[in-house]
């Protein structure tokens, strides 16, 4: 599926674009912990900064194992940029190896934006991690990082909350075009089924009926009982199309559409960027693309 950008104002493309190679960065050395806060992160650094990631895209945050040059990168970082609620899993094994001068940032635990409970599976009713899936998730973040670059760069304070106020409008706009481009779907049709409970925030923010099948991506996925009991549900729901991700098999929503005659759409894209192309390599390209997907598989209105 190609971008649809026709409906993404002049202001959106000006300011959430790709962060260009860096040039006279400074020394000091930040690291995020997957591809979608690397790009948060970079919105803010401008060419300030440097910054590199560990879990590049295309792969999984959850399952997520270190690789030697991660521990190089985490030796030498000043501050680490993490999600938190459990995301990193993996995050015991930073801590084991960094060093006392390594500001180790959890964005999404210091964020000024509300948790909803995992739905689902092994950590049912503990926090779900995936705050950026609603851009007013994504803006919280953006708080953190502003500040806590200001604190530790301050001479390029300034231009660190100049980036930020200027990405809190982008992303207001990106919200906007989301939502109305999600209008089109009726209001029968408004229910979304993936397999990792990674989209409450965004069914949340524009108004969809949501399940899935676990929780998060670390946990057993697509248990015998976890199956059963969506079919049960999918029997009585009957929701237009079954959804998968990027990151995970789609064999387990392939056999739920087999045994119920629900057709598939996917992938989604939620822990991570696509890797091999363009679809989804940066924030507001992957909320699209996710709007896109999502729109033509519920029935969404069709532009005249």
């Amino acid at each position: 599926m190609q971008k649809q950008v026709s409906w993404v104002s002049t202001l959106l493309l000006g300011v959430l674009v790709s962060v260009s190679p860096l040039a006279g960065a400074s020394t000091l050395n930040v690291i995020a912990s997957f591809s979608i806060l690397e790009d948060l992160v970079k919105r803010i650094a401008g060419e300030d900064i440097d910054v590199n990631v560990i879990v590049p895209p295309g792969e999984d945050v959850h399952t997520w194992e270190l690789t030697p040059p991660n521990v190089l990168s985490i030796e030498e970082a000043d501050i680490m940029f993490y999600n938190g609620f459990g995301l990193e899993p993996w995050l015991r094994h930073v801590e084991a190896i960094a060093n006392d001068s390594l500001t180790l940032k959890a964005v999404a635990e210091n964020a000024d934006f509300a948790p909803l409970p995992i739905i689902t599976g092994q950590y049912q009713g503990t926090n779900d991690p995936h705050m950026w899936m609603d851009p007013k998730g994504a803006a919280a973040y953006i708080k953190v990082i502003a500040e806590t670059l200001a604190e530790h760069y301050p001479e390029k304070a300034g231009a660190f909350y100049a980036r930020a106020e200027d990405t809190y409008r982008a992303l207001d706009t990106l919200d906007q075009a989301i939502n109305e481009r999600l209008e089109g779907i009726p209001k029968t049709n408004r229910s979304l089924v993936t397999s990792e409970a990674g989209f409450r925030y965004f069914a949340r923010a524009y108004g969809f009926e949501y399940d899935a099948i676990w929780g998060l991506n670390n946990e057993t996925q697509g248990n015998a009982r976890a199956m059963a009991e969506m079919n049960e549900r999918l029997a009585k729901t009957r929701p237009p199309a079954l959804f998968y991700e990027s990151t995970v098999p789609c064999i387990h929503m392939d056999a739920l559409s087999r045994a119920t005659g629900i057709s598939l759409a996917g992938p989604l894209y939620v822990d991570s960027f696509s890797s091999q192309d363009d679809q989804a390599d940066d924030y507001p390209a992957m909320l699209h693309y996710n709007a896109e997907l999502i729109h033509g598989a519920l029935g969404g209105a069709r532009p005249e």
